[in-house]
C-alpha cells in the first residue's frame, strides 16, 4: 500500500498556506494525504477560496477536521495566541493518539506536524508512527531558537539593562549580526515562566526525536545556516519556496492556488492595473500583527509624504485596544484617492506578481519574505515579533534586498525609507533580489536543490512508512 501522510499545521494563516502546498506536492507525487485543519480554520478556507473543489481532483486526499477548544466568538487573535495553543493541545493530543492507534484506512504512515507542536512528536514516537516536523517559521530563527540553551546557560537571556542594540555573540554564524533588538523575544525577562520561550524550548527538544526536518527555503538562500541546523537535525529537507515550486510542478500553471482565511479584495488588482511600472508600494502586516491608531496614523503620513503610490492592506482587526472605524478608513483614503487604494485583504502573490508594484512594506512574515524574494520585489521591514524581527535583519544585512525599519514609527522616518526604498536605493536592491529570485527558480527546477530535496523527502516518506510492511514502489509518481 500507499504511504498515507497526516499533515497538522498551526491553526494559523501562514503555516496553513505552506502546509497546503506541501500536501498539494505530495498529492502530485501520489501520496495519501490527509489534511488535518480546526473546524474554524476550515470554515474560512471553504467560504473564501476554491480549496474544497481544487483538491478533489486528488482522489488519495482528504481533509479531516478538530475543535481548537475554543468558543465561536473568541477573537483567536496574536494577543491572545497562547490560549489558541494551548486550547488546540488539549483537543489534539487524544484525536492524535486515536487516529494513530485506531483502525485508519489507510492506516497513517507518517505524520507532518507543525514544528511548534513537539507533542505530535512525542505522541508518534509513542505509538511507533514516523514523524518529520515542518518548521514554517525562517530557519534564521530557528537557528538562533536551537541557540537557545546555551544563551540561558551563557546568560545571555534574560537581557541585562536596556541597550537593545547590544550583540548577542553567542550564536554561531551570528556573532556580529544579531542585535537583541532582533532576538525573537527581546522583551523576554523571565525563560521559565515565558510560555513562549518555553515552547521554543519544547520545539527545539523535539526536532532531534523527528525522522527529518522539512524547511520552507532553498541553499542559496539559506545555506550556511541550514549547515548548522543539520548539526542538529541531519535529514534537514529544504523544499522551498514552496509555492514556487508547487506552481513549477502544476500542469496548469494558470490555477488559482489561494489559501487566504480572508476574503481577498481582487479590485485592488483592477487598480494597479492604472498604475506606472514599479510605482506603488505594496503595504501589509500579515494577518495577525496588530497596530495602535497612532502607529497607524504615522505609517499613513509617511506614505503620503513620500509622494509614492501606495496599496495597503488593512484588516478589520489590524488596530488594537480599539474598534476599527470603517469611517476612519473611508476618511484616510478619501484624503489621497489620486495615489492611495486601500482593501481589507488582498490576493498577495498576484499583488506581488504585478509589474505595478516596486516594493513591499512588509511585516516580515517568512511566507511573505519568500514571495516577495520569488517575485523579485524590494521590502521595507517593520517586524513585530519572533521570526519577523530576525528575518528583517537578514534581509537589510545578509541578502542585502531591504531596508530594516523595526520599532521606529515616525512619518518623517517612514517617508526617508519609503522613498530610499522606491527612489534613492531602488536599482542597487532590486539588482540583489533579482539575483536571488533567479537562484529559487532555478532551485525548484528540475535538477535543482529544491526539487531533489523534495524528491528525496517523498523517497524517504516512502521508506518510512515501509517499516515491516510491503509497499508497492510503484503506487507513487
Amino acid at each position: 500500500m500507499c504511504p498515507h501522510v497526516l499533515l497538522f499545521p498551526l491553526p494559523i494563516q501562514s503555516p496553513i498556506n505552506s502546509m497546503l502546498q506541501l500536501a498539494e506536492l505530495f498529492c502530485l507525487a501520489g501520496l495519501q494525504v490527509t489534511f488535518l485543519n480546526t473546524n474554524h480554520n476550515q470554515q474560512l478556507l471553504y467560504r473564501h477560496t476554491n480549496v474544497e473543489s481544487r483538491f478533489k481532483q486528488y482522489s488519495k486526499f482528504q481533509f479531516r477536521t478538530i475543535s481548537d477548544g475554543l468558543p465561536k466568538d473568541h477573537p483567536r487573535s496574536s494577543l491572545l495566541f497562547g490560549e489558541l495553543i494551548t486550547s488546540l493541545q488539549a483537543v489534539a493530543e487524544p484525536f492524535l493518539r486515536e487516529i494513530l492507534l485506531g483502525v485508519t484506512e489507510p492506516a497513517v504512515t507518517c505524520v507532518i506536524p507543525d514544528g511548534l507542536f513537539y507533542y505530535a512528536v512525542d505522541i508518534c514516537n509513542e505509538v511507533g508512527v514516523s514523524v518529520i516536523s515542518f518548521d514554517t517559521i525562517s530557519p534564521c530563527c530557528l537557528w538562533v531558537y536551537l541557540c537557545f540553551p546555551k544563551l540561558i546557560q551563557n546568560g545571555d537571556i534574560p537581557f541585562k539593562g536596556n541597550d537593545l542594540d547590544v550583540l548577542i555573540e553567542n550564536v554561531p554564524g551570528m556573532e556580529d549580526l544579531l542585535r537583541r533588538r532582533d532576538f525573537p523575544f527581546y522583551r523576554l525577562t523571565n525563560c521559565a515562566t515565558d510560555l513562549y520561550c518555553q515552547l521554543a524550548l519544547k520545539e527545539i527538544q523535539s526536532i532531534p526525536r523527528s525522522h527529518g526536518l522539512i524547511l520552507n527555503t532553498f541553499e542559496d538562500l539559506d545555506g550556511p545556516l541550514l549547515s548548522l541546523i543539520r548539526s542538529h537535525c541531519p535529514q534537514t529537507y529544504a523544499v522551498g519556496p514552496l509555492h514556487l515550486q508547487l506552481k513549477t510542478r502544476l500542469a496548469d500553471k494558470r490555477m488559482s492556488s489561494s489559501n487566504s482565511l480572508w476574503e481577498e479584495d481582487h479590485s485592488s488588482i483592477q487598480w494597479l492595473d492604472a498604475q506606472p511600472t514599479e510605482s506603488v508600494i505594496y503595504v501589509s502586516f500579515g494577518s495577525l500583527a496588530t497596530l495602535t491608531k497612532k502607529e497607524m496614523l504615522e505609517f499613513w503620513h509617511g506614505l503620503v509624504n513620500s509622494g509614492i503610490r501606495f496599496l495597503w492592506v488593512m484588516r478589520s482587526d489590524l488596530l488594537r485596544e480599539e474598534e476599527f472605524s470603517h469611517q476612519f478608513v473611508k476618511e484616510l483614503a478619501a484624503g489621497c484617492k489620486e495615489r492611495a487604494y486601500i482593501v481589507s485583504w488582498a490576493p498577495q502573490e498576484k499583488v506581488l506578481s504585478h509589474p505595478a508594484i516596486g516594493g513591499f512594506l512588509t511585516h516580515s512574515g517568512w511566507n511573505s519574505t519568500m514571495e516577495s524574494i520569488v517575485e523579485r520585489k524590494p521590502m521595507i521591514c517593520w517586524a513585530v515579533y519572533v521570526d519577523q524581527r530576525v528575518t528583517s535583519r537578514f534581509v537589510g544585512e545578509v541578502w542585502k534586498i531591504g531596508l530594516d525599519m523595526k520599532d521606529i514609527c515616525d512619518r518623517d522616518n517612514i517617508e526617508k525609507v519609503v522613498k530610499d526604498l522606491m527612489v534613492t536605493n531602488k536599482e542597487k536592491l532590486k539588482k540583489s533580489v533579482d539575483k536571488l529570485s533567479m537562484l529559487a527558480e532555478i532551485s525548484v527546477g528540475e535538477g535543482g536543490s529544491s526539487y531533489n530535496a523534495f524528491e528525496y523527502l517523498v523517497d524517504d516518506i516512502k521508506k518510512l512508512g515501509r517499516r515491516d510492511k510491503d509497499i508497492n514502489p510503484n503506487c507513487i509518481g
